[in-house]
């Protein structure tokens, strides 16, 4: 067992702010091209094997921001039938808000599922 996890299951306060910046780093995309993948990518990678938390919380914000990628594509190409521009104003709002509440509750150190995610890192 490494130094940040505890043995009662309750998270330090560390591993909740590891978990928080899992989720917030993803807010890099709105100023970095493809930054909401390589910030929870590269925190997640980094902490993994240092706490069961923060990699559950990793891989959630990681699976999540590319569910969004691909909800925004579908949304793109929907733009020829005019709906799609309604869809990413919705995508786009929508992932702002599930990032801040989710790194909210990692800041309680609740787990958080988003809705509507795609389940591909394991």
């Amino acid at each position: 067992m490494s130094d940040l996890e505890q043995t009662q299951g309750e998270p330090k306060q560390e591993e909740r702010s590891l978990g928080l910046a899992c989720h917030l780093l993803a807010l890099a995309g709105l100023v970095v091209p493809f930054g909401n993948i390589l910030g929870p990518l590269i925190m997640w990678l980094v902490k993994k094997d240092q706490s069961s938390f923060v990699d559950d919380r990793g891989k959630e914000a990681l699976n999540f921001q590319i569910s969004l990628i691909l909800y925004l594509i579908a949304s793109a190409v929907l733009i020829i039938v005019l709906i799609g521009i309604l869809l990413i104003i919705v995508v786009g709002v929508a992932g702002i808000v599930l990032t801040i509440i989710a790194a909210v509750r990692a800041s309680e150190g609740e787990e958080y599922r988003y809705p509507m995610t795609i389940r591909l890192v394991k």
